[in-house]
């Protein structure tokens, strides 16, 4: 399973590269929607539906928990669409799975860190070629 993840995403980054890239991970992210696949897991409980990204050198991993389960969607960078629609919401889509989360000051600042990421690990297009 870790192998898999690796594969995809790339290993954790090292102690050194966290702190230049002043922490790699999100602040705790309320879920305002979701694909249905990701909804049926999250209603099976009561609890507030909420997730967190790590940021990894080729992709990101979405966290979120249900049932006292920990569950994730491993998102390469290649595949990755973020989205900004209302003021305070931003969408994250790979495929056919999405998350919508509400945002505040902190989860703005992170979001710009996830778009420099992706902007410095996508390999060109073939349009900018």
């Amino acid at each position: 399973m870790t192998a898999a993840i690796g594969a995809l995403v790339g290993p954790p980054f090292k102690l050194s590269q966290r702190w230049q890239l002043g922490g790699i991970g999100s602040p705790k992210l309320i879920i305002s929607q979701s694909s249905i696949e990701i909804h049926n897991l999250l209603v099976l409980d009561h609890n507030t539906n909420s997730c967190n990204i790590e940021l990894r050198p080729k992709g990101i991993i979405v966290r979120f928990r249900s049932l006292l389960e920990t569950y994730a969607l491993i998102i390469p960078y290649y595949k990755l669409q973020l989205y900004k629609g209302k003021a305070s919401e931003y969408s994250v889509y790979m495929d056919q799975y999405f998350v919508k989360v509400y945002a505040n000051d902190s989860v703005h600042k992170f979001f710009r860190k996830l778009r420099n990421e992706k902007s410095r690990n996508t390999p060109p297009s073939i349009e900018d070629l």
